[in-house]
């Protein structure tokens, strides 16, 4: 036998008189106000059912409201809303959106997940007139300090692998050779029983994993070389960066490599080569890197665009000059990055195309080369002379060493503790 109090007997009547007295029957088009109330009135929401999906592919936001029986009137009505706020052509396959329609048929909500940072809420303002309030609203996040370690050896003979063993992935394992690959070569330097600890920023959006921040602090021994980074911020510019234990710059004037992340060589700097389609030897001024068609190129140092374009043999080609007498060249891409055209200034780590398999080449790669004052020289070589950038200034090293030892104090007690509850390995 069910009980009820008389709250609960209360709020129950409450529901069936407001449900009998305000329920109303809009079409797309209303001809009349809810009786007895203005536009700008409070009034009683009627039951609403949720609507969820991702985006079909090929799909526009107007078919997607058709789709949806919002009629096209009411769609197109929408979009016109939507359009200062957000560009419908933006609208991408696979993204989440949701629908909250009353049990009338009238739409009262539309968000639409754009990025880890963004949605985009339409809420109806209006029962008369059908207009809706438009905005882009940041998703709440929290962001939480975390630390593991890791080794290589048999079962994880990559930093990737070595992350992936302890519950993290491969976007981690990029930040780190980012912020070592001044120091660390990832694609040969790594030895069976090498080890490292990283404390890192973790991002989550509604209990969900929406990313990582920033990599903290790191420590990396390489072949029983010890290798420590320490992030810290510059308080004259607010600019992020990293240095080892004494405050010397880790960031050098040329990245290790064009990738966010090293793969593998496939061909190197060479003066006497067997042409894989010529079939002659030839010398190869560059270091081919293997690569699936399609995998981001970035600039190993700021500079300027001599050209972008279509260069014979070379396929699709992007050549950058920089400072001190050096160029580079990215050969045989399948696309150029945004903006990258002759004359265009490009920052370091910025994308300025795709691997591909244009001109002579045998398959996806990227043929990337360095030349000095005229020469080419070899980038892989080259790269270990080049002077690291500025140190901590004199005048912010007392404050730095206190961030530095702060941050190692916290990956050792993280660690520490992960390994007392048992989630290390």
């Amino acid at each position: 036998m069910y009980r009820f109090s008389f709250e609960s007997c209360a709020v129950l009547a409450f529901i069936l008189l407001t449900t009998s007295c305000n329920r109303h029957v809009w079409s797309e088009e209303p001809t009349q106000e809810p009786p007895g109330t203005e536009s700008s009135d409070i009034f009683l929401e009627p039951d609403s059912r949720v609507i969820t999906g991702v985006v079909p592919r090929r799909s526009t936001l107007a078919s997607l409201f058709t789709d949806h029986g919002l009629g096209s009137r009411l769609g197109a009505r929408l979009i016109e809303t939507i359009r200062p706020v957000f560009d419908p052509r933006r609208i991408r396959a696979g993204n989440q959106y949701s629908f909250v329609i009353a049990d009338d048929g009238l739409l009262r909500r539309f968000e639409y997940h754009i990025d880890n940072d963004h949605f985009l809420q339409a809420v109806l303002k209006s029962h008369s007139s059908l207009s809706f309030d438009v905005e882009l609203v940041a998703y709440t996040k929290e962001t939480l300090e975390l630390a593991v370690k890791g080794s290589i050896n048999a079962q994880n003979s990559s930093l990737v692998a070595a992350l992936n063993g302890s519950g993290e992935n491969v976007i981690l394992g990029i930040m780190m050779a980012e912020v070592l690959s001044g120091e660390i070569d990832f694609n040969n330097d790594l030895r069976q029983g090498d080890q490292f600890n990283v404390l890192f920023e973790k991002q989550f959006r509604e209990g969900e994993f929406a990313g990582y921040g920033d990599v903290i602090a790191t420590e990396f021994v390489n072949d029983d070389r010890l290798v420590q980074a320490f992030r810290y911020v510059l308080p004259k510019d607010n600019e992020v960066l990293y240095y080892d234990e004494q405050g010397r710059s880790l960031k050098r004037l040329f990245l290790r490599s064009p990738f966010r992340f090293e793969p593998r060589v496939t061909s190197r700097f060479s003066y006497r080569r067997l042409h894989p389609v010529l079939g002659v030897h030839r010398p190869h001024l560059g270091v081919d890197y293997g690569a699936p068609t399609g995998t981001p190129v970035i600039a190993v140092a700021s500079g300027r665009v001599v050209s972008a374009g279509r260069s014979g043999g070379s396929g699709n080609m992007v050549r950058l000059r920089h400072t001190n007498g050096y160029e580079t060249y990215y050969l045989h891409l399948s696309a150029f990055g945004k903006g990258v055209v002759a004359g265009a200034r490009i920052t370091q780590g910025q994308e300025i195309g795709k691997v591909g398999n244009t001109g002579l080449s045998t398959g996806p790669h990227l043929d990337y080369r360095m030349r000095k004052n005229g020469t080419f020289v070899n980038p892989l070589l080259e790269h270990r002379k080049l002077p690291p950038g500025d140190p901590v200034p004199e005048e912010y090293l007392a404050d730095f060493f206190a961030i530095r030892d702060q941050a190692r104090l916290r990956m050792h007690s993280s660690i520490s503790t992960s390994e007392k509850i048992g989630l290390t390995n």
